[in-house]
């Protein structure tokens, strides 16, 4: 492998920086030499060959996109000779055949977690309290600050203290020594009251009413999904009374989800319960109560087969899809492998790659509901003015990844090479062993929340720039595509794979180690950064108007 610049599939007509090249560099690939023409950044990409306006870019195989003019060989790809353009797709024109990986290694390792009684294996254990309305976020506030001190669950904070002694030395007319003072770190963590619950998840948001019946209905269908999430030990939900988001929508959803659910929950609906003290101190006793119950349940042995991963990227960069995605992909093969579940979210950032994913779909009406999700969602953005060709970032286009296209092909590559066994409208929950295709946008926390509201008991998120993501109920397991970043920012990354890109390791080496961080994570044996920040975003999806 050439560590300055990678071709990433052979019918490409773009190469990659691995690093920053100079100017007047020569490069030497397939017996050809290219002279740059200009200074090229790492993560960006050049042209391989002259090319004219009007030709299509090749990358990953793929169409990513048509230069607006020509391009002269040895010159930077930017958003100025650059537009977006995708392959189109139609049904499914063929079965993609798969041949898994080898799964010796691994055929016989369990990981440790929580048995439900509906055969589900959680990867934590968890109480979460969840509002069905915003007008009932200030009392599950209340309920947090009640419980999570006196329980041992409250996290240190060193900025308090920070702010605590800035004001002493402010008050003793020592204003001028703030600037000397040091951020304690290091603060001595509580020791819970219950050993065996990883913590209490209290959950807010701005949904609930106000807006058309289907939002309110959607995030009835994602509370149910997180209250029947396996890392959930039991809930305790606050209720308005008037709302949209009514309390029977809510078991209806949960119906459909699992009928026969054995955990404990408590719903309680202000109007109906008298003051509000009268409502807080009967669910505060109740929740209580039903804490000492889960804190009986201790991880046991599980297979690999119980875990349902997550596939989630963001702040992506131009190493994603070369490092940190396949990785992540191979995880997912092998898990699939094991009869395990892998959930691909983001859909918008499925654009170009539709036809690959249609064809590996197992059942014909599999791909259709796929196609009928891509288009409605595709309509939809473009009906107020917008589309995918307008999902790259800032962020991403200053680190290489310039049109949608471009970065849906390196983002699918999470998914690995396996059939497409299910496809999922937001909130649906997952039921079947291998890889699932969830519809979410491609925002961070909106494509997490949903993940964790389908099932997801971990989820694995790669990142090239670095976000602070994470998730109350379902681990976070973040990976950098570079080792800068990893260096940069490790008080959020877990893994890297930085080593694909500087040669020392292997797309197959690199998901086996990655496959084993899960394994330890998903037994609690190590918790992830994001765990250990109180990284809990939770933002369910709004689709409609307000009305």
């Amino acid at each position: 492998m050439n560590h300055k610049i990678l071709k990433i599939h052979a019918h490409d007509n773009v190469l990659v920086a691995l690093t920053d090249l100079k100017k007047g560099d020569k490069i030497q690939h397939d017996g050809d030499e290219v002279i740059l023409q200009e200074s090229i950044k790492a993560k960006h990409k050049f042209a391989q060959n002259t090319i004219a306006a009007e030709t299509e870019i090749i990358m990953y195989g793929n169409l990513v996109g048509k230069a607006t003019t020509q391009i002269k060989k040895g010159t930077a790809l930017t958003i100025q000779n650059v537009s977006h353009h995708a392959n189109t797709y139609s049904g499914k024109l063929k079965t993609e055949s798969w041949a898994p990986p080898n799964i010796d290694k691994w055929k016989d390792q369990n990981f440790l977690g929580y048995h439900r009684k509906d055969g589900q294996v959680g990867t934590a254990n968890y109480w979460i309290v969840i509002p069905l309305v915003f007008c009932e976020n200030r009392n599950v506030e209340t309920m947090k600050q009640a419980f999570l001190e006196e329980l041992g669950f409250s996290k240190p904070n060193p900025y308090k203290s920070y702010v605590r002694q800035m004001a002493s030395l402010y008050k003793n007319g020592q204003p001028h020594d703030i600037k000397n003072l040091n951020l304690a770190n290091k603060i001595p963590e509580p020791e819970p009251l219950l050993k065996n619950i990883d913590g209490i998840k209290f959950l807010t948001h701005q949904g609930g009413c106000g807006g058309i019946r289907q939002d309110s209905d959607m995030l009835c269908a994602l509370i149910a999904g997180y209250i029947n999430n396996p890392n959930v030990a039991g809930a305790t939900i606050l209720s308005l009374g008037c709302q949209n988001a009514q309390i029977s929508i809510l078991r209806d959803k949960l119906e459909s989800i699992n009928p026969n659910l054995e955990k404990p929950l408590f719903i309680l609906e202000q109007q109906q319960e008298g003051t509000e003290q009268q409502m807080l101190t009967k669910a505060i006793q109740q929740t209580f109560m039903g804490l000492i119950e889960v804190n009986k349940i201790e991880r046991t042995s599980a297979p690999l087969s119980k875990l349902t991963i997550g596939l989630e990227c963001g702040g992506s960069d131009g190493f994603s899809g070369i490092s940190a995605n396949p990785a992540v992909g191979q995880v997912s093969d092998l898990l699939v492998a094991l009869g395990g579940k892998t959930m691909l979210a983001e859909f918008p950032e499925l654009c170009g790659v539709e036809q690959e994913l249609i064809n590996r779909c197992t059942h014909q009406k599999i791909a259709d509901k796929f196609i009928q999700l891509m288009q409605s969602y595709a309509a939809s953005a473009e009906a107020v003015g917008s589309g995918f060709d307008m999902n790259p970032s800032p962020g991403n286009i200053k680190d290489g990844l310039i049109t949608d296209a471009m970065k849906s092909a390196g983002a699918a590559k999470k998914g690995g090479t396996s059939p497409v066994v299910d496809v999922l409208d937001y909130a649906e929950y997952a039921q079947k062993s291998g890889l699932n295709l969830l519809c979410t946008p491609g925002n961070d926390v909106e494509s997490t929340t949903a993940l964790a509201g389908s099932g997801a008991n971990l989820i694995v998120f790669t990142t090239g720039l670095g976000t602070p993501t994470g998730n109350p109920i379902a681990p976070v397991i973040k990976i950098s595509s570079n080792s800068s970043l990893a260096e940069r920012m490790p008080d959020i990354i877990d893994v890297d794979t930085g080593g694909v890109i500087n040669g020392t390791k292997t797309i197959k080496q690199m998901g086996e180690e990655l496959l084993n961080f899960v394994i330890q994570v998903a037994s609690g044996t190590i918790k992830t950064k994001a765990q250990k920040l109180d990284q809990d975003d939770f933002i369910p999806w709004k689709r409609g108007i307000s009305l």
